[in-house]
């Protein structure tokens, strides 16, 4: 399998190590879109003027493109190595709504919420399913052997020792 299979592919299964080396690549794809961003802006805020204010905007709108080209592959890669890591649980991809919307919404209808009793328990729950998905997709140990996703993605030799 690829690196680009395991950023971008759907199916098959991927380890803890591969699913921990796609976080850590697109995280420094982060770093490096933020120093290109504020570099970016930073050039477009010096040659501002009353009279430049063309030049500021055109600063602007690069930098909301550097984002969209690192932020929309990576929205993208973080759905197929999370539905690969669940199918490396032997668990549905469909459980990664859960995982990722879940707490995104929640926290907004709390945020909406009236009642700080609502709210603050909106948040636990929102807290509670992110641990658990951190627990899910970045700690636990595959099934061991073949499942319905596919081979294990460790070597036999490997996987006798893990257990």
């Amino acid at each position: 399998m690829n690196f680009a299979h395991v950023l971008f592919g759907f199916t098959g299964r991927i380890n803890r190590a591969k699913y921990w080396l796609a976080v850590l690549f697109w995280i420094a794809a982060l770093f490096v879109a933020t120093g290109v961003i504020l570099a970016i802006i930073g050039k477009g805020a010096n040659e501002f003027s009353a009279d430049n204010i063309g030049g500021l905007l055109a600063a602007l709108g690069l930098g909301i493109l550097v984002i969209a080209l690192v932020l929309i592959p990576m929205l993208i890669s973080y759905f197929a190595v999370g539905i690969k890591r669940l199918h490396d649980r032997n668990k549905s991809g469909w459980w990664i709504l859960l995982f990722y919307a879940g707490p995104i919404v929640l926290n907004a209808i709390g945020a909406r919420s009236e009642s700080d009793v609502v709210s603050s328990g909106l948040g636990l729950v929102s807290f509670i399913i992110s641990v658990w998905a951190l627990i899910e997709l970045g700690f636990l140990r595959g099934t061991i052997g073949p499942n319905q996703y596919g081979p294990d993605p460790l070597p036999t030799e490997q996987a006798a020792v893990v257990r």
